[in-house]
């Protein structure tokens, strides 16, 4: 049987993994380290859903959906550089989409970096074409930050 991708909902073990994947992957950033033990724990108390790609079993992308009353935000889209542009973070987009939609929410937000111009043409394509607002990231190196929404 050939390999196979997986578009899911991660278990804990397949975040554990992830984030030791995205800690290698930025050596030297201390930041992450933190960010895994912050984002396994907003998972265990359901306060955002992380979701998964999973190619033969190993992570090798993933998506948040942050929960709030009024809407749920996609976040932290990533995959592995050799399997970008080949349609999988769009695929797990739908997979977050449906279920927000199955947890009755009916509107989605995204947030891309004002100069990402890529992103944001690709977030327009999947919908997300109505303009919320903008903030400048805490994190210094994003900037400006563009969100738009869409109904689900």
């Amino acid at each position: 049987m050939g390999k196979k991708y997986l578009y899911q909902e991660a278990s804990m073990a397949d975040l554990d993994l992830r984030w030791d994947i995205n800690i290698a992957n930025n050596l030297g950033d201390n930041r992450w380290v933190v960010w895994k033990s912050e984002i396994i724990e907003k998972n265990k108390n359901n306060e955002i859903k992380t979701f998964i790609i999973l190619y033969d079993d190993e992570p090798i992308g993933e998506g948040t959906l942050v929960f709030s009353p009024q809407s749920v935000e996609i976040n932290a889209l990533r995959i592995e550089k050799q399997y970008e542009g080949k349609g999988h973070i769009s695929k797990l987009v739908k997979v977050m989409e449906k279920y927000a939609k199955s947890k009755g929410y009916e509107i989605a937000t995204i947030g891309v970096e004002a100069k990402e111009t890529k992103n944001m043409s690709i977030y327009f394509h999947w919908g997300y074409d109505t303009f919320i607002n903008s903030e400048i990231s805490e994190i210094e190196e994003e900037g400006l930050i563009l969100f738009y929404s869409k109904k689900l």
